[in-house]
């Protein structure tokens, strides 16, 4: 479900989170009988308002204002503390590395020294990479705490965000696994994770394990960001972060419904720029400031809605490839192969297994 909070003053549209993601934030404040109020006020957050939705820019703010009054990038979540500066060094240290995946051991390896208690791992295996992040000790004695939920949803986005911008591109999650009960505000995960986001409760008493899966050729990417780049990115970071490589985007939002609007035709980049009044440098411009590209979102949508046809539908490969605007079903099965690591046929029978 798409959010939007729009300003009467202004038509600019607004990407919100849920408060499910404010309270785990603050699970840390709470254990050291800290009074969140002075940094929600300063905010302008109201907790007591379980059902309103907080502009990201806001949730963002809250995020860096935290770090900065517990002396912690880590929430005051883990045994030990993660000293501010520690995402500063996590992207240092991954910008010299040739590839995605060279990338993510670097980042596993210091992670281990700043976050003892969450151990990280990429493994392959048939075509598919999965991202693991696992409790090295129970987080909480209740597993659905919401300050562990916090712990791996924070992780996982601080990693995805990271494996993105190395790359200059966004990485689809095919699926990830949560070590926790479904939250109430899961309703956010398909805008922030996956479409595909699946709820296995960890034993009480028992650690848990997360799994994301994405395809196995993206490891191979070459990091495209340099020193240059790495000095704008980390203004306003680590909460900065958040902002990026989401689904509900302003400028994402208004090219991917342009895109959608016209399939099976496609548009290009001028298309686009002639419909929204802009110019092509402009849109690029403001794409890239939201963590995307025109290609990249074009991609996107097309996976998102073949992925979709072929799990819930019992519509040809044939079909889906005309209605998504490919020229022929060939170049169809090499986006797919592409995307998924495998043949459309032998996804949809794969997921059909799973039923």
């Amino acid at each position: 479900m798409l959010h939007r909070t729009i300003k009467k003053t202004q038509t600019r549209t607004q990407a919100t989170v849920a408060m499910g993601f404010v309270t785990g934030m603050l699970a840390g404040l709470q254990r050291r009988q800290i009074d969140p109020a002075p940094l929600l006020a300063a905010t302008d957050i109201d907790l007591a308002d379980t059902a309103s939705r907080i502009p990201i820019e806001r949730y963002a703010a809250l995020y860096n204002r935290l770090n900065r009054e517990l002396d912690d990038e880590g929430f005051g979540l883990f045994a030990q503390p993660m000293r501010p500066g520690s995402f500063e060094f996590l992207c240092r240290g991954c910008l010299s590395a040739p590839t995605l995946a060279d990338a993510l051991l670097r980042a596993s390896r210091f992670l281990h020294i700043v976050l003892p208690d969450l151990a990280v791992s990429v493994r392959r295996t048939h075509g598919r990479a999965e991202l693991v992040i696992s409790e090295t000790r129970k987080l909480s004695d209740n597993p659905d705490d919401p300050g562990r939920i916090f712990a791996f949803e924070w992780l996982l986005r601080l990693l995805h965000g990271l494996a993105c911008w190395l790359a200059g591109r966004g990485i689809g999650l095919d699926s990830v696994i949560f070590p926790y009960r479904r939250p109430a505000h899961a309703t956010d995960y398909p805008l922030i994770f996956t479409e595909d986001s699946r709820f296995a409760p960890t034993v009480p008493g028992g650690t848990g394990t997360l799994v994301a899966s994405f395809n196995a050729n993206l490891l191979d990417l070459p990091i495209r960001r340099d020193e240059a780049a790495l000095t704008a990115f980390l203004d306003g970071a680590p909460g900065k972060i958040t902002t990026l490589y989401r689904r509900d985007r302003e400028m994402v939002i208004r090219v991917r419904d342009l895109l959608r609007a016209a399939l099976p035709a496609t548009l290009s980049l001028d298309d686009i720029a002639s419909r929204l009044h802009l110019s092509p440098r402009t849109i690029h411009r403001r794409l890239e400031e939201e963590g995307s590209s025109f290609r990249g979102i074009k991609d996107a949508l097309r996976r998102d809605m073949a992925l979709a046809r072929l799990t819930k539908t019992k519509d040809s490969i044939a079909e889906v490839a005309a209605d998504l605007g490919y020229a022929d079903t060939s170049a169809f099965y090499r986006a797919f192969v592409e995307w998924t690591g495998m043949a459309p046929v032998h996804y949809r029978r794969q997921w059909a297994g799973k039923t």
